[in-house]
This record gives C-alpha cells, sequence and structure tokens, in this order.
C-alpha cells in the first residue's frame, strides 16, 4: 500500500513537470498586427545590451534595469569575430558567453531577439566578421559567392544549433522570441542588382530552413522575401510600412543617440524627442520598438571599427557606458512604456481612426473589442503649444509632442512633459590601491635587424598584420650624397607619404619627424613634411596605424590599409621614388 502511494506521487510529480515544461514553451507566430506569443498579440519594447560591449558581471545588473524601466525583450547581435578568432577555433568564454547572456535575460523573464547577422555593422572591428575570412580563395562579401555563402552558413549553423542544444529559441522553452539574419542590406541589395537579390533570397531561405521555430527578422531590407520580417532602423520611423500587409510594423533601431568619433562631438538625443518618436511610431500601428542602444557599453582593445570610432559607446544609452541609470532619459521612457503598456489592448485589436483636430495636430484612436478605447493626441508644430478638444475635453499640448490616453479620456504622458531631474555623476576616489604605469622608449634604430618580413615595395597592411595588431613598422634606408645642395645649407628636402589610412607617424634617423591622420569621411591622407638628412646612409621608419577596420560599405574586404607611396623630394635629381625600393616590416603590438 505504501509503495503503490509513493508510485502515484511520483507519477503525479512527473505529470505536473510535464504539463508545466508544455506550459513554458511558446508558439511565436505573427500577423498585420504584432508578434504573437502563444496566440496573444503583443506590444513589445526592446533594448540593445551587446554581451561584449560590458563584462559578465555587469550582465544581471544591466537587464535587472532595463526590465525594471519596462522592457520585455533585450537584444544583441552575433559578434562572428570574437567567437571564431581563427578558422574552426571558437570561444565562447568571458564577455563572448552568449549561452551565459541569453540564460542571464531568461533567468530575469525578458524575450531575446537574436540578431546572428553574421554581418553586423555596429561601429564594430571589421562589421563583425573575421578578418581571416578576407583570405577565403575566391570570396566576396554579402553577395551571391559561393565561398562567403558556406562560411556564412556554416557560422549561423554553429549559433543556431548551439541554442538548441541548450533549449533556448522559445519554441524549446527558452527567451528567444525573435532571430534576425544580415543587416541593414538594403543599398547592398540596390547597388549589386541581380547579385544582391538572389543573395537576400538565399539568405532568407537557408534561415528558415535552421526550423528555429521563431521568424525571423531582416532589417533595412525592403525585399526580405516571404515569411521573413522587414523591419525599420532609424531616429524615426513613423513613415514606415511592412513589404506584405500581413506583417506586424517592426522597428529593430530607433537610435537613442549616437556612436562617438575620434575628434568629434558627444551626441545627444533629448529624451523628448526620442520619446515623441516612439509614441508616433506606435500611433501609426507599430508594434515592436527596439532602443539602440538602451545599454552602449565599451569597445574593449580592438574591437571598435568605422575607422575612427572611440573605445566609448555609450550612445546616450539610458543606461550609461558605466551601468548608471542616465536621467532623465531612462525614468521618462519607462512612464513612455507603462503608458503604451496601458494601451496594449487597444492598441492590438484595431487600426487606429485618425480625426484631425487641427493643422498640426491629430487624434489616433484605437478601440478594443470589449469596448475599451485608447487615444494618441498629437502636435506636430516644433515650435507652437496647441490646445484642442477630443471628445468634448480641452486637452494642452506642448509643441513635438503626443499625449496618451489609455481610457480615451485621462492623459497618463506626454512625450514633451519631463518630471524627471537630470543626472550628475560624480567621480570620487576610493582607498582602492592604484593600478601601477609603466612607459618606454622604443629603439627605431633597432626595427631593421629584428624585422620579421623585408620585400621589394610597399605591402599593404592587413595582409602582413592579419588583425594582429593596429601598427605596421615600414622601415627603409636612403643614401645620400655628399655633393647634394641641401647639405650646403640649401632648403631640406621633403618626404612625401600616401597612405589609404587611417594614421601614421614619420621618424628620420631614430628623431620624429611628424605625424597626420585621417577621418572616417576621407580616410586617406597624406604626409608632407621636411626631413633631417646627412650624407651617407639614412633610415626612415614608418609607423602605419589602422583606427579600426571598416566596417561597411560595398565590398569593404577590398578596402586597403597602410601606405601606398613614398617620395623623397628636394634632391639635386628632383625626386626619388622610394615607393619600389627595399622595405622592412614589423609589427608593434601595443
Amino acid at each position: 500500500m505504501e509503495t503503490s502511494s509513493v508510485s502515484k506521487l511520483l507519477i503525479f510529480f512527473f505529470t505536473a513537470f510535464l504539463a508545466s515544461s508544455k506550459l513554458i514553451q511558446c508558439s511565436i507566430t505573427y500577423d498585420k498586427k504584432a508578434i504573437l506569443i502563444n496566440g496573444q498579440r503583443r506590444i513589445l519594447i526592446s533594448g540593445s545590451i551587446h554581451y561584449p560591449r560590458s563584462t559578465p558581471e555587469m550582465w544581471e545588473d544591466l537587464i535587472k534595469q532595463a526590465k525594471d524601466g519596462g522592457l520585455d525583450v533585450i537584444d544583441t547581435y552575433v559578434f562572428w569575430n570574437g567567437h571564431e578568432p581563427s578558422p574552426g577555433n571558437y570561444n565562447f568564454e568571458g564577455r563572448y558567453d552568449l549561452v551565459r547572456f541569453i540564460k542571464t535575460v531568461q533567468k530575469l523573464g525578458l524575450y531575446v531577439h537574436l540578431r546572428i547577422g553574421p554581418y553586423i555593422c555596429a561601429e564594430w572591428n571589421f562589421g563583425g566578421f573575421p578578418v581571416w575570412l578576407k583570405y577565403v580563395p575566391g570570396i566576396s562579401f554579402r553577395t551571391d559567392n559561393e565561398p562567403f555563402k558556406r562560411a556564412m552558413q556554416g557560422f549561423t549553423q554553429k549559433i543556431v544549433q548551439m541554442m538548441k542544444n541548450e533549449k533556448l529559441f522559445a519554441s524549446q522553452g527558452g527567451p528567444i522570441i525573435l532571430s534576425q539574419i544580415e543587416n541593414e542590406y538594403g543599398p547592398e541589395s540596390r547597388a549589386l542588382g541581380a547579385a544582391g537579390h538572389a543573395y537576400i533570397n538565399w539568405a532568407a531561405k537557408m534561415a528558415v530552413e535552421l526550423n528555429t521555430g521563431v521568424p525571423w527578422v531582416m532589417c533595412k531590407e525592403d525585399d526580405a522575401p516571404d515569411p521573413v520580417i522587414n523591419a525599420c532602423n532609424g531616429f524615426y520611423c513613423d513613415g514606415f510600412s511592412p513589404n506584405k500587409p500581413y506583417k506586424p510594423t517592426m522597428w529593430t533601431e530607433a537610435w537613442s543617440g549616437w556612436f562617438t568619433e575620434f575628434g568629434g562631438p558627444i551626441h545627444q538625443r533629448p529624451v523628448q524627442d526620442l520619446a515623441f518618436g516612439v509614441a508616433r511610431f506606435i500611433q501609426k500601428g507599430g508594434s515592436y520598438v527596439n532602443y539602440y542602444m538602451y545599454h552602449g557599453g565599451t569597445n574593449f582593445g580592438r574591437t571598435a571599427g568605422g575607422p575612427f570610432i572611440t573605445t566609448s559607446y555609450d550612445y546616450d544609452a539610458p543606461i550609461d557606458e558605466y551601468g548608471l541609470i542616465r536621467q532623465p532619459k531612462y525614468d521618462h521612457l519607462k512612464e513612455l512604456h507603462r503608458a503604451i503598456k496601458l494601451c496594449e489592448h487597444a492598441l492590438v485589436s484595431s487600426d487606429p481612426t485618425v480625426t484631425s483636430l487641427g493643422t498640426y495636430h491629430q487624434a489616433h484612436v484605437f478601440s478594443s473589442r470589449q469596448g475599451g478605447c485608447a487615444a494618441f493626441l498629437s502636435n506636430f508644430h516644433m515650435k507652437s503649444a496647441a490646445r484642442v478638444t477630443f471628445n468634448n475635453r480641452h486637452y494642452d499640448l506642448p509643441p513635438w509632442s503626443i499625449s496618451i490616453l489609455p481610457d480615451c479620456k485621462n492623459v497618463a504622458f506626454n512625450t514633451a512633459l519631463v518630471g524627471v531631474k537630470t543626472s550628475r555623476i560624480q567621480m570620487l576616489p576610493t582607498n582602492t590601491k592604484m593600478f601601477p604605469w609603466e612607459a618606454y622608449d622604443e629603439d627605431i634604430s633597432s626595427l631593421g635587424a629584428s624585422s620579421r618580413i623585408t620585400a621589394p615595395g610597399l605591402l599593404e597592411q592587413m595582409n602582413v598584420t592579419r588583425d594582429n595588431s593596429d601598427y605596421l613598422w615600414y622601415t627603409t634606408s636612403v643614401d645620400i650624397s655628399p655633393s647634394e645642395l641641401f647639405l650646403r645649407g640649401g632648403q631640406k628636402p621633403t618626404l612625401n607619404v600616401d597612405s589609404a589610412g587611417h594614421a601614421l607617424h614619420v621618424f628620420v634617423n631614430g628623431q620624429f619627424s611628424g605625424s597626420a591622420y585621417g577621418t572616417r569621411e576621407n580616410r586617406r591622407f597624406t604626409y608632407t613634411g621636411p626631413v633631417n638628412l646627412h650624407a651617407g646612409t639614412n633610415h626612415i621608419a614608418l609607423l602605419s596605424v589602422a583606427i579600426g577596420l571598416p566596417n561597411d560599405g560595398l565590398h569593404f574586404e577590398t578596402w586597403k590599409t597602410g601606405i601606398q607611396s613614398v617620395l623623397l623630394h628636394g634632391l639635386n635629381q628632383g625626386k626619388k621614388d622610394l615607393t619600389w625600393q627595399k622595405w622592412s616590416y614589423q609589427e608593434k603590438v601595443a
């Protein structure tokens, strides 16, 4: 009798376990209104947090703050060059522990949008591609090219299978409800024509056939083939419509600020404008918004691309680079999310009825099947406030603002009225022992003797370094005859160095002569400067610096870095071309 009772109890618990397992497995589908989770339409608020741009010790706090800020989803790219630094050698540890990051999101009860790409742009070195990919025979990036498609498919399958093994897709009970293939391909697709169209069709088919059980997304790709959802990126996306009437309206990157370039300003986006953009998107029928970034973080090591992108990727995000809440952006958006959620049932139940309230003023009204009502009252004028009448009531609308009325009567939120004080972060010294620092001088005169490579002519920098270093020494020597006129008090010779990017330091006979650098808009530049030469053999050492590899542009794998030509002007015979003489090369590890 006792054994029978135990058996029944075990059967009961086993049955309950199976039932609970089925409950956490989600069906993720979509219709024209929204993403459906277990058949229920949802308005989803998402935020980008990139796992390699923070430390694993920060992840839980960052995600908790995102949840407290009203987010439903955490969005992240997958960083191919961090995960496969050399062919077949994978890294999923430390800041690249993707599984740990996603399980942390799951632990805190949020969903995940996994943007596999594997091209990501993201102001990340080489757009997320490993540099070894450039040297695969016959390869051409992001087009209908078999070597590229094989490599891209292999990595995409690797990530998808890893997620499946850990049961992380929502169809398995995990948090991943969406995945992205490719990234912002529209401009390339138009430039490449038939080859681009064939590639994007292949990419969509390849992704869908991986059978993840969740929808796939392509952002900034108007030709996204069914069943892939095309989505918008930008500061505003209220004018965006999906390419088919049965797809939801999604905003995969609502830019919370902008990245910072060396020598450039620190960009900030007022939260009033960001909230206005989001509310305007929702009132036009949008149902998924992702802040890019919600926490920007840091480009650790040599991960910043561009070039000329700084190590800080703060992005003026609601959570700053250090993981601290930025006010008023964080709380003002939190109140916006609360107001939107109060309207959710009406928003997903109907298309808006739009009524003019004046030249720059409108009411967007949503009605639920149970008789509920939600309204968005908007003033599009950038300078003038307005008093409008809606449902026989008067409402004051500041310039460039939207008021949200979850019951079509009472204002729960206005995008322009910020009731939160600006946060002021003050850094205070601690009793923690300071890190020791060391400085050293490099012996320029010994470069030639220890060089790794000697070759006639100037070699392309990336071909030599293979992305092991951002620095490459180019060294050579030039013999000067005692009969040169400049040695008798004439004008000094001039050195001209043409570079494909990104910065250059010139040393002659062990002495610093000068520097030059390009910009993000024009990475090519020319150094021109006088040089101190003496009779006999003179040593010229040029330190070429790459400040992050390109991360976007058509066939950016073909772009060159490093020194292109070297000319010496002002000699008796006019100029001397040093470009094709013997040069030695040595990486500088910093």
